[in-house]
């Protein structure tokens, strides 16, 4: 697998989150060398992006430079009233950077409408998470455009190259985030409401945290950049505390299982 040494790339120290602030804060005042610095610092997240496009037909460095555009349009555009890393807010950025890029060079060719409408509702999604400080749902998407969410899900879904609910969607040192965590449901069942009732009873079993973080994920069905806003903390904590959760959920769930065993011999 190729390395960041091997496309002799320069080596900057990662920033941390006030220095991060701090520069951006200056390049909005229209410091260039910072911006410069924002720009050196955010190479390795670059980097690491780009190589999930692997083996799609395309040199990673030609990638890369796609990518690093992405990441320049991040730091133009972010809004430091936004209570979310800078890094979380880029990477979807970086992400759909490169997909445009190869999208519009894919052979497979997608209707003019489509195109149109899938660039009217990636240009809305960004004017409505500026505004709302979130990721807008589809059904605020289709209001703002006056587009059913069938042709909105349509046009996204013809111009995206395929990807798995379990492809890792970012990753720092710790927990990596997958598609499967952006992912809500929007439908319910008495099967579904039942399962909630006996999951409220387990998890008062759990820590405050633990229980705080599981219920806004399973039983108020919010997403982790949802709950991370909601709770102050960056979507890659609210990825690690939901996992730690699970684990002991799992636990107090194989434990109650065993005691049922016991009794019934």
């Amino acid at each position: 697998m190729m390395k960041l040494v091997d496309m002799n790339l320069p080596r900057f120290p990662l920033l941390t989150n006030d220095e991060t602030k701090e520069l951006l804060q200056k390049t909005q005042d229209g410091d260039e060398k910072a911006r410069e610095r924002l720009i050196n610092c955010n190479l390795k997240l670059v980097f690491n992006l780009v190589r999930r496009f692997d083996n799609r037909g395309y040199e990673l460095e030609d990638l890369f430079q796609i990518g690093t555009i992405g990441l320049i349009k991040a730091i133009d555009k972010f809004d430091l009233t936004y209570d979310v890393k800078f890094s979380t807010y880029a990477v979807p950025m970086i992400i759909g950077e490169i997909r445009r890029f190869l999208r519009d060079d894919s052979p497979v060719k997608v209707s003019r409408s489509l195109k149109k409408i899938a660039y009217d509702v990636n240009r809305k999604r960004e004017e409505l998470t500026k505004e709302f400080g979130r990721e807008p749902t589809i059904q605020e998407i289709s209001d703002s455009l006056g587009v059913s969410m069938e042709e909105i899900v349509t046009a996204s879904e013809a111009i995206q190259s395929p990807t798995s609910i379990h492809d890792t969607l970012y990753q720092d040192d710790g927990d990596p985030i997958y598609v499967l965590d952006q992912l809500r449901n929007e439908k319910d069942d008495e099967a579904v409401w039942f399962d909630k009732i006996a999951l409220r009873d387990i998890l008062q079993r759990l820590t405050e945290k633990h229980r705080k973080v599981l219920i806004m994920r399973f039983i108020q069905d919010k997403t982790q950049s949802e709950v991370a806003k909601d709770i102050g903390l960056s979507q890659v904590q609210v990825s690690r505390i939901e996992r730690q959760a699970l684990v002991a959920l799992k636990k107090i769930v194989s434990e109650g299982d065993k005691s049922k065993g016991s009794q019934g011999v």
